[in-house]
């Protein structure tokens, strides 16, 4: 897809009401310190939209970011961050649980692990999560240019494994330094688009 505009549309805190978006969404969700910024940034070709941080739990609200007026990218809050309050941890989770429970144009859960990583608690309980609520989890692999290109297939059967997941579960290997893994992750996208289009079609 080419990028043509890139609106960060709404932010919604913890007491903010959630837009009701027309278009399609597709949502981010993983642990703090995984990369979530960074692989929106990669996607909208923007150096900074997307705030990084060297400080994980820097995303505590929830943010629509539209583009091309087509779909809107969700960036969740990082859930998992070890210096925060539980009170806190405890607020950003039932952000993200009203999120997925209440919008009506979701239409499909990116969730982000560190390839270099075996899944948490965390991370098992947010895909099982996913699943519940009735989407396909699409995991996407962060930080793949960490380690060496033969180690990535056998770390993603080790993921699929943890997670306990289908065989038909997909995950994408992902680098937001060489930009692997963008194109599978807009072409995913782009059947969102499309699937809307024809859906309004249809009606």
């Amino acid at each position: 897809m080419v990028i043509r505009s890139v609106e960060l549309e709404t932010v919604a805190g913890v007491t903010s009401a959630l837009p009701k978006n027309q278009l399609p969404e597709v949502a981010f969700a993983g642990r703090s310190n995984v990369g979530k910024s960074s692989l929106i940034n990669a996607l909208m070709n923007r150096k900074s939209y997307a705030r990084t941080s060297s400080q994980p739990g820097k995303t505590q609200t929830i943010n629509y970011y539209r583009i091309n007026d087509q779909i809107y990218c969700v960036d969740l809050p990082g859930y998992g961050f070890a210096r925060v309050s539980r009170e806190e941890k405890e607020a950003w989770g039932k952000m993200i649980e009203k999120y997925l429970v209440t919008s009506e144009q979701l239409a499909a859960v990116f969730l982000l692990l560190d390839i270099r990583h075996r899944p948490n608690a965390n991370d098992k309980q947010m895909f099982d999560w996913i699943q519940y609520m009735g989407y396909q989890a699409i995991v996407i692999a962060t930080k793949a240019d960490k380690i060496k290109r033969s180690q990535i297939p056998g770390q993603l059967r080790q993921m699929k494994e943890e997670l306990k997941a289908d065989e038909d579960t997909i995950i994408i290997p992902f680098s937001a330094l060489t930009k692997q893994g963008r194109e599978d992750i807009w072409d995913l996208m782009d059947q969102v688009i499309e699937n809307a289009a024809g859906n309004e079609e249809a009606e």
